[in-house]
């Protein structure tokens, strides 16, 4: 009896070693990672991942880090989830201390700097985290940087102001996936400078000069692409040429919508757009925007392919009465005053072949409202995807337009402290004295044995 208990104690611990080493064996050769945190935030995001399979072909990885310590292992360990999620994304170790002149060459400054290469461009990484290497993956979809240049000197929304009305938030990320921003003064110069990839009028607040409209138009008659923020407060502001030149028309009044009321909004000038029509930029996009205060848009022929971006519903319309901010919900729709009823377009997505020598395609976007992406309402739902979208588009970066924008809603844990003293005392004093319940009943049990 005491031998067969004997043998069953040895299989035990035999079988027991046994499993751990094959446990061993298959995680040395598979790798199985499961990520319970809210949208996946210690794995790749999907931003990565749509970007990863934008690249088409190898990517390689060069790291020169010294095989002294554990960099190697730390970078290794990082950039394995780029190589799980992209076969032919592989990494490779240079010792700089090898050939110190090829790295004075190079420019290698850091220990363990990476430099990532796609297709004879490359990009380099002094630091390394998911947002930095996946800009630096943007950069290599791009190419070289884009030059965007707002027009200045009217009142318009900075690109770098941090001002409720500017962009600032919006352009902040952009520039460091390799755009980037410059002012535009007609007082200073005649006509947009060549090499510029994209003009934004982002909602001027006074009268253009005669002579700021001719150069605008003459840079979109010779092929160039523009996004046009338009708000209805503002006026016509003398770019009734530009709006000719673009074959729309900036209709009067406010765009107001009676559904608002059932989404819980008071006011009826804030449209919420949950579904859009069919476009190249809102392909696949399923968030919904918000746009504080909008003016109708309507197409009026010409050589251009116009596609709607923005629609209202059919409760919307045109209002033409000055609305009484106590109670906007009290107008009611006008027929004898000309108010048109929707649904009505406030964003249109315009294309054509390029009159330039390149032959490319053209493109710009008319939006009735620059509000939605400014620093107060770049936060709304996706307002921020959506201006994201549109600049990739304009810029013919096709590539980046339905790569998700990168959200992480767990990253902060709130709760107040009535619950947090609850926590506290479970942790300090709740947990020990339950540990030794269980240690006090499992004692008597065997004493009673």
């Amino acid at each position: 009896m005491r031998w067969a208990r004997r043998f069953d104690r040895a299989l035990f611990a035999l079988l027991l070693l046994a499993g751990a080493g094959a446990l061993g064996y298959l995680g040395s050769r598979h790798v199985w990672m499961a990520d319970w945190t809210a949208n996946g935030r210690v794995s790749l995001s999907p931003q990565s991942r749509a970007i990863l399979k934008r690249l088409a072909g190898p990517v390689e990885a060069v790291s020169y880090a010294s095989p002294r310590g554990d960099l190697r292992a730390s970078i290794a360990a990082f950039l394995s989830r780029y190589t799980q999620a992209k076969p032919d994304f592989t990494l490779r170790f240079v010792d700089p201390q090898q050939d110190p002149a090829q790295m004075r060459e190079l420019g290698i400054g850091v220990d363990g700097e990476v430099i990532l290469h796609w297709h004879g461009r490359q990009q380099r990484l002094t630091e390394l985290s998911e947002r930095d290497v996946t800009n630096a993956l943007e950069r290599l979809v791009r190419g070289n940087d884009r030059i965007v240049a707002f027009v200045t000197g009217d009142g318009e929304r900075l690109p770098s102001g941090d001002g409720k009305a500017d962009l600032g938030m919006l352009l902040a990320p952009l520039a460091q996936s390799g755009l980037r921003a410059v002012p535009l003064s007609f007082a200073q110069v005649p006509s947009v400078p060549q090499g510029t990839d994209l003009v934004v009028l982002a909602s001027p607040t006074v009268a253009l000069p005669a002579g700021a409209v001719d150069a605008l138009v003459a840079y979109v008659k010779d092929g160039g692409n523009l996004l046009w923020l338009r708000d209805p407060a503002n006026g016509e502001l003398g770019l009734a040429p530009l709006a000719k030149a673009l074959d729309v028309q900036v209709l009067p009044g406010v765009l107001v919508d009676g559904a608002g009321a059932a989404l819980g909004l008071h006011d009826p000038r804030v449209l919420v757009q949950a579904q859009y029509p069919p476009n190249p930029i809102t392909l696949g996009f399923q968030l919904a925007t918000r746009f504080p205060q909008v003016a109708a848009l309507a197409r009026t022929g010409g050589d251009w392919t116009v596609t709607p971006l923005l629609r209202s519903s059919a409760q919307s319309w045109t209002a033409f009465h000055p609305i009484d901010n106590a109670h906007p919900s009290a107008i009611r729709y006008d027929a004898a005053a000309g108010e048109l009823r929707g649904p009505l377009d406030f964003g249109l997505a315009l294309a054509r072949l390029s009159p330039s020598p390149d032959k490319r395609e053209q493109r710009v976007v008319v939006i009735g409202d620059g509000d939605f992406l400014s620093n107060a309402y770049l936060g709304e739902g996706g307002n921020r995807e959506l201006g994201e979208r549109v600049v990739n588009w304009l810029l013919g970066d096709d590539a980046l337009v339905n790569v998700p924008h990168r959200g992480v809603p767990d990253r902060v844990l709130a709760i107040d402290q009535r619950t947090l003293n609850a926590v506290s005392i479970g942790f300090l004093a709740g947990l020990p004295a339950l540990l030794l319940a269980v240690g006090g009943w499992i004692a008597w049990r065997r004493r009673r044995r």
